[in-house]
């Protein structure tokens, strides 16, 4: 980085460098858990909610790269081993044993809620401190709350349709 970059960033940057690798470390685990979900995943709008989780692997993936490129623009080094992920990371892998999509979605919710936060308190910590910094956690921080959204639609669908097919179910029964 620069020395003006250096000079303007007002934090602890060994600190800041450390949280840097913990969020990469998420997003890596993220994109994994998006990507190998998507592949396995098995019952109702599986096609549709599939491509959707594509995207958000996708999106994770970029995320990563974002917070990569800070490191080294602050002279650190990302973190170089795919085992060192689960040890840095804050938000926790879920290996996908139930391959159904609403279990799928679930696990994919709770990490988007460990990146919210992840994200929100990487904007308060460099907020008027670190601009280049501030200004990618609040644009990841955007698109995880955004995935939490899609994630909660695509529930709240599959929620709806079940009922409706207990409903159907009630109703022909009725008349049997």
């Amino acid at each position: 980085m620069g020395k003006k970059g250096v000079e303007i960033v007002d934090l602890d940057v060994e600190k800041l460098i450390e949280t840097l690798n913990q969020a990469l470390s998420e997003e890596w685990l993220a994109y994994y858990q998006y990507w190998i979900g998507a592949r396995i995943m098995s019952g109702p709008m599986r096609a549709n909610v599939e491509k959707e989780l594509y995207e958000h692997a996708d999106e994770e993936l970029h995320h990563a790269e974002l917070l990569a490129t800070r490191i080294t623009e602050l002279d650190g080094t990302p973190v170089l081993s795919p085992e060192d992920w689960p040890i840095l990371s804050k938000c926790k892998y879920e290996a996908p044993v139930d391959s159904y999509v609403e279990s799928i979605l679930k696990q994919n919710l709770s990490s988007e809620r460990c990146a919210i936060q992840r994200y929100e308190s990487l904007a308060k910590l460099t907020d008027g401190k670190d601009f280049t910094t501030f200004s990618i956690a609040t644009q990841i921080l955007a698109e995880e709350l955004e995935h939490e959204n899609d994630i909660e639609t695509w529930l709240d669908d599959i929620r709806e349709f079940r009922e409706s097919l207990i409903s159907e179910k009630r109703v022909a029964e009725k008349y049997l």
